[in-house]
């Protein structure tokens, strides 16, 4: 039996031999070489990351003859995702092992970084330096976007934001674009709205949220500002506002949604190739009362990054240090504060969560903001028997020569199963791994650093899509007064 240390001499089918100092870390890497030495007449993708969405896009490849290589710390769940399929393989991995991703790269034909955004543009260097792909769902980042010409030299593909938020909204917002363009028609108006959700009887609690997702990252962009275009104005919503500017949006089979705005939706004018557009709004749906609920969390500090030692203290009087209130009666005080009815949905939300409470927090140097998401997680997890959502939907103002004016609504609800995949797993990763085939196969014959904008992407993922049930519901042709129906103030 092998022990942690032992030097051990391993070869390879060609007789090489592999000469290792530390049995435990380079066990799993021989396992990756031996796999890639015994398949070299298939198509191999290295995946980095076991997370919350990997399942769906490891389960398509191995379904399509594609091998596999999962590399993360998480090597336990990925060995259940891949469960025992012969031609995928699990490796014990973390980013601080530049030499093992060097290897891993160089021995695949394309790389999937479902890693935290911050490690893409050290992957894509990898990738670079090794001339092999690189998939991410992630948003571009700089870092990346400064090695198009670098990529393009190389015949490499660098495809981001080929996941849900971004991924499907580009393509499926492309598609009617480029419809429009095509009938000489210009875009006056473009709104753009989606949501990750628990299904309606699954949002049992007041907030009506469950993460399915990465929940840091849902909470984390609540930090964020916003920047929009309406009738011509660029309006900037501040990071302390980002709730505040919110408003009512019906959409079929769930009634009432709120909207509030996504980020920057100016740099999609250039993306999306609308310079006429005079209204741009790409939104995040929740149920009503999240908004107010983080809007309080928010002018609370709640949301803060500065650090304390939380040793001894009570969630309750963690929560009245924020306030700067008495704890004896909080919430009464709260309420009055901020102009708040003791049943209101804020308040049964931070009651909900337990920050009146007198359990100890018992943490040592901390933030706000990670206490509270991690209180968030703590209770607002979605169950092993829950259903989760996506809802998303397209709105246009067409114009065309000659006068004519339409809208043109493109609409999806996808709901998760108990049994397989969340909704938001199964719609981030398929795009990500019909996108990833195609590559493999040929049918994606793009340079540089990319997003599914473009036809010869959008069309095929689009269209291998619906296979799965994932579709977005297109009516063209609809009056203008539609608008007026969807939106309420």
């Amino acid at each position: 039996m092998l022990a942690a240390g032992d030097r051990v001499l391993y070869r390879n089918k060609k007789g090489k031999i592999l000469k290792v100092k530390n049995h435990v870390f380079y066990t799993s890497l021989w396992i990756t070489c031996a796999f890639i030495d015994n398949t070299k007449s298939m198509k191999k993708v290295l995946i980095l990351g076991a997370g919350m969405v990997s399942k769906p896009i490891i389960q398509h490849l191995l379904q399509h003859g594609t091998g596999v290589i999962v590399a993360s710390p998480m090597k336990e769940r990925a060995d259940e995702i891949i469960n025992g399929n012969p031609l995928g393989s699990a490796v014990d991995w973390s980013m601080e092992n530049q030499s093992m991703l060097d290897q891993m790269v160089a021995g695949t034909d394309i790389t999937v970084s479902l890693l935290p955004y911050s490690f893409h543009t050290d992957v894509a260097l990898v990738c670079l330096k090794n001339h092999k792909s690189l998939v991410t769902t992630s948003y571009v980042q700089p870092g990346i976007q400064a090695l198009d010409n670098k990529a393009r030299e190389a015949g490499i593909i660098f495809l981001n934001e080929i996941g849900l938020d971004p991924g499907i909204d580009h393509m499926s917002a492309m598609k009617i674009i480029d419809h429009i363009h095509g009938h000489g028609g210009k875009v006056e108006k473009f709104y753009s709205l989606c949501g990750a959700l628990p299904a309606p009887e699954a949002a049992d609690n007041p907030l009506k949220y469950k993460f399915s997702w990465s929940p840091r990252g849902v909470v984390m962009a609540g930090r964020n500002s916003a920047l929009y275009l309406k009738d011509g104005e660029k309006i900037l919503i501040e990071s302390g506002d980002l709730f505040k500017d919110r408003f009512l949006f019906s959409f079929p089979g769930l009634g009432d949604l709120e909207v509030y705005p996504n980020r920057d939706s100016l740099s999609y004018i250039d993306i999306y190739q609308i310079p006429e557009v005079s209204t741009i709004y790409r939104g995040t749906f929740r149920y009503p009362g999240w908004c107010e609920t983080l809007d309080l969390m928010k002018q609370l500090n709640m949301l803060d990054d500065g650090t304390a030692d939380y040793r001894g203290v009570s969630y309750k009087t963690f929560l009245a240090r924020l306030a700067g209130l008495d704890r004896a009666d909080l919430r009464n005080a709260l309420a009055e504060k901020f102009s708040l009815k003791y049943d209101s949905v804020p308040l049964k939300s931070l009651e909900f969560l337990g920050f009146f409470s007198d359990e100890q927090i018992n943490r040592g140097s901390s933030s706000p903001f990670e206490i509270v998401s991690d209180r968030m997680i703590e209770k607002m997890s979605l169950g092993s028997d829950e259903r989760d959502m996506v809802v998303m939907q397209h709105l246009f103002l067409a114009v065309y020569p000659g006068g004519k004016r339409e809208v043109i609504v493109s609409s999806m609800l996808d709901f998760g199963s108990v049994s397989t995949d969340t909704a938001i797993s199964r719609t981030v990763a398929l795009p990500a791994a019909i996108a990833v085939q195609m590559i493999l196969d040929g049918k994606i014959n793009l340079a540089g650093v990319c997003r599914p904008v473009v036809p010869e992407i959008y069309n095929p993922v689009l269209s291998e899509l619906k296979n799965y049930g994932i579709e977005m519901k297109e009516e063209y042709g609809l009056p203008e007064s539609q608008y007026q129906v969807l939106f309420k103030k």
